[in-house]
């Protein structure tokens, strides 16, 4: 019996797939064990239900689909993502990056149990290349459960080992994706300060010189919010006071 989790925000779509699931039980056995009406709830419930297999709206309220499966990606173990659509455009990224499988509104029953039989777990790497529109969170895995980071709240990602250290004011987290990676995708929100740090433009309040500092950095940058300074490389310091320049 397949464990199935379904988010989508409109009431009549979930009660059309529970009934659909009713209708194939026979042929695919499988119970839901959860619901919710929008990328959020979907975060916080879909981890704590047990669900092998999530049917996932694309575009809802708040946090659309395709964000909410690369966030559930990081888990230990993630659900098996079927994405679900009215519209083709969305249908067919979601199919072409996942190579798991989506249905297009009206779910017709026979598709419904064709995409259950071949669903398995989904593939990290692709489902970070779900969308190609940078995240507004991201996510750390605490305890079978999703922490979700505004990204709009992190100062800065710095890379340590195997890790990246996610600093917001209040805290610090740890993350599993390249430093690199993170640097292309919000390429409009951080800029590198050093080869294993990138800053919040919006945090950066200034630069100070670094007291007795002979050699590299010579700079450090002060950022709001934070006591700490953090070392701007050589490399790095003349793209920096163009950057501060342009304010």
């Amino acid at each position: 019996m397949i464990r199935i989790f379904i988010a989508d925000d409109e009431e009549p779509a979930r009660e059309r797939l529970k009934e659909l699931l009713s209708d194939i039980a026979g042929e695919v056995p499988s119970a839901v064990v959860g619901e919710a009406r929008n990328g959020l709830e979907a975060i916080e419930r879909m981890p704590q239900s047990g669900a092998e297999v999530l049917l996932l709206d694309i575009q809802m309220p708040g946090m659309g689909g395709l964000e909410v499966a690369r966030h559930l990606a990081s888990l230990e173990k993630p659900p098996t993502v079927v994405f679900v659509t009215a519209h083709d455009r969305h249908a067919v990224e979601a199919f072409e990056l996942n190579a798991l499988d989506y249905l297009l509104k009206p779910v017709r029953a026979e598709r419904l149990a064709a995409a259950l039989k071949k669903t398995s777990v989904p593939n990290r790497e692709q489902l970070a290349q779900a969308s190609q529109v940078a995240r507004e969170y991201l996510s750390v895995a605490e305890r079978n459960r999703i922490v979700l980071l505004p990204v709009r709240e992190i100062i800065f990602l710095r890379a340590e080992q195997k890790y990246v250290t996610v600093r917001t004011s209040s805290r610090e987290h740890l993350i599993e994706e390249p430093l690199v990676s993170l640097e292309r995708e919000f390429a409009a929100t951080f800029v590198r300060i050093h080869r294993n740090c990138l800053v919040s433009r919006a945090a950066i309040r200034g630069f100070e010189r670094a007291s007795g500092a002979e050699e590299e950095p010579h700079w450090q940058v002060v950022l709001e919010g934070l006591g700490e300074r953090l070392p701007v490389s050589r490399r790095q310091w003349p793209l920096l006071r163009e950057l501060v320049s342009d304010k």
